[in-house]
């Protein structure tokens, strides 16, 4: 096996939450698949990061969003999307604008409503 093909690339890249559906629409047309979606708190906000591949290789879109901003779901592009959403939703209460699948708030159940706000 090739030194190439022993290794994983990953890239993330910081992209402000306008760009994300024209990101999006753009990798998917380029063969890329999605390989999932991830919240974490941040001191004054979150940061989502959407992970995708194509041949070995991970692209991670990195967004910074304020505690107040909505982000526009994925789902229109890449359907199993809406389980990362949800389950975002439900754990940090990021809204998604959009989602095809949209639980509103019930995906979990949980002690406590949004327990990673």
């Amino acid at each position: 096996m090739s030194d190439e093909k022993k290794c994983m690339i990953q890239d993330i890249q910081n992209i402000e939450p306008d760009e994300l559906l024209p990101r999006v629409r753009d990798l998917k047309a380029d063969g890329y698949r999605f390989c999932q979606l991830c919240g974490t708190k941040k001191e004054n906000g979150y940061e989502v990061l959407y992970s995708f591949d194509k041949d070995h290789v991970l692209l991670n879109l990195r967004l910074i969003i304020s505690q107040d901003d909505e982000v526009e779901s994925i789902t229109g592009e890449y359907w199993p999307a809406f389980i990362y959403e949800n389950e975002v939703h439900d754990l940090f209460d990021i809204t998604f604008k959009h989602n095809a699948l949209d639980y509103g708030g019930n995906f979990f159940k949980t002690a406590t409503p949004h327990p990673w706000k």
